[in-house]
Formats: C-alpha cells, sequence, structure tokens
C-alpha cells in the first residue's frame, strides 16, 4: 500500500495536495482554494481510474478553503474538517479532534490539533508513508504567524511535529522557502547545512520547481524555529522573522 502526494499550485503561492491510496484508487484533496486547477488535477487522476473520497481541511483560512463546497458539488467527495473550528469552515461530514483517525482506503491519516497560526488548526498525519498535512502550521524552514493562536500554543505544535519521524514529509499550505531561508541564513549563520539548502533553493525556484514537501529530518538541522532551545527563544525568532525584510 502506498499513497502518492502531488502538490498543486494555485492562487499566487499556496498549494493543494492531492493525494492517492494505491490499492483502492480513492483521493482526497487537502486544502482546496482555486476550483479550477484542483479539478484540472483531479479529473486528470481520475482518468486513471481513481476517485475523489475525501476533502481535508487544516483551518478556516479563505485560501485554504473557497473552493471545498465546489468540489465537494461536483465530485461528492465528503468535507472533513477540525470540530473546533467548525462554524467557520464549509458544513462538514465528518467533523474530528485530536486522536481522530481519517481512512483513505487502505491509508490511515492520524488527526493532531496544531493550534498557533489560528486556533482550531489540525494536521493529518499519515504514518505509513510518513507524510503530515499541516497547514499553515509548519513551513520549509518556517513556522506561520501567529494570528490568533500564542507563542506557547504554536511551540507547543511544533515540538508535537518534530517527534515526528525523520523521514516524514512536510507538505505545507505555501511556498514561503526562499524567502523563510533568508531569515533563516540571518538567525544561523553558521550553520552550513543551511548555507548549502539554501542554494538548493535558489536553484529549485530559479527552475520553476517546488521546495516542497521537506523531510523533517531536514528541518529539524536547519529551521530556526524547531532549533530554539526555549519558548522565550522561539518567541523572540517570530517577533524578528514577523519585521525580517
Amino acid at each position: 500500500m502506498t499513497l502518492s502526494i502531488n502538490p498543486i499550485p494555485i492562487l499566487s503561492d499556496n498549494y493543494a495536495w492531492l493525494l492517492r491510496d494505491s490499492d483502492s484508487g480513492a483521493m482526497a484533496i487537502v486544502d482546496p482554494a482555486d476550483e479550477a486547477p484542483v479539478m484540472a488535477a483531479i479529473e486528470a487522476e481520475a482518468g486513471s481510474g481513481g476517485r475523489l473520497a475525501l476533502i481535508l481541511l487544516t483551518h478556516h483560512h479563505a485560501d485554504h478553503i473557497a473552493a471545498a463546497d465546489a468540489v465537494r458539488a461536483r465530485t461528492g467527495a465528503r468535507i472533513v474538517g477540525a470540530a473546533a473550528d467548525q462554524h467557520r469552515l464549509p458544513r462538514l461530514d465528518q467533523a474530528v479532534r485530536e486522536g481522530d483517525v481519517v481512512s483513505l482506503g487502505g491509508s490511515r491519516a492520524n488527526v493532531i490539533e496544531t493550534s498557533g497560526h489560528t486556533r482550531g488548526h489540525i494536521s493529518f498525519f499519515f504514518a505509513q508513508t510518513p507524510a503530515l498535512f499541516c497547514g499553515d502550521t509548519l513551513f520549509s524552514l518556517g513556522c506561520g504567524r501567529l494570528l490568533e493562536g500564542s507563542a506557547q500554543e504554536m511551540h507547543d505544535s511544533l515540538v508535537r511535529i518534530s517527534g515526528l519521524p525523520d523521514d516524514t514529509l512536510i507538505c505545507c499550505g505555501h511556498e514561503y522557502t526562499q524567502a523563510n531561508a533568508r531569515f533563516a541564513l540571518a538567525a544561523l549563520p553558521h550553520n552550513q547545512a543551511l548555507a548549502a539548502q539554501a542554494r538548493q533553493i535558489d536553484q529549485q525556484r530559479a527552475e520553476g520547481l517546488p521546495t516542497v514537501p521537506a523531510r523533517l529530518g531536514a528541518e529539524r538541522s536547519t529551521n530556526p524555529f524547531l532549533l530554539a532551545p526555549s519558548l522565550d527563544e522561539f518567541t523572540r525568532l517570530r517577533s524578528w522573522k514577523d519585521g525580517f525584510r
């Protein structure tokens, strides 16, 4: 059993993620905010025998959910999102909480509460792959802004994510890596692994290639927010990043 994962560039710098369980052909789309490119990707994959079963939502921001109802109307897929956030999400067919399991054919995703960017934010962790769909909580070389949650909540969420296996694919909601690398180099000027990663990122973006998914093991060596040794240091870094140009 395998889970194929494809990023779909949408809007200015977002990604939706199209997943397919190899055994069953069941598909899921994570955070669909732009109907035309999302449906084009779904229909292309469906041409080889797949069917969209699930729409997985990480949080309520429009650049993650705007096309969810339209995709459901066109495919009959079920929308899955946080029970704690359902008052500001599209109507949920499955409202989930920490520790719940979401099934996609033979693949299983554990729901992890990852508040910080927003309250009610969740992530979906497919342990067999392994892959984490984490919306705007963790980015490659960065983390989400604290728009609703506290530094404590975000720090706690990142500590939990950091405990996942090294080979976990970090499938985040935005192509922010190049800008994040500039800040990371300022915060960690002597980190040689980061310097090499930044050069690779520049090459990828020059070629129009996505920089995600990233591997969690590499992020633990180069992402300043995962390397922060304390809540106070995390808070200082997040405040610095907010004003960094």
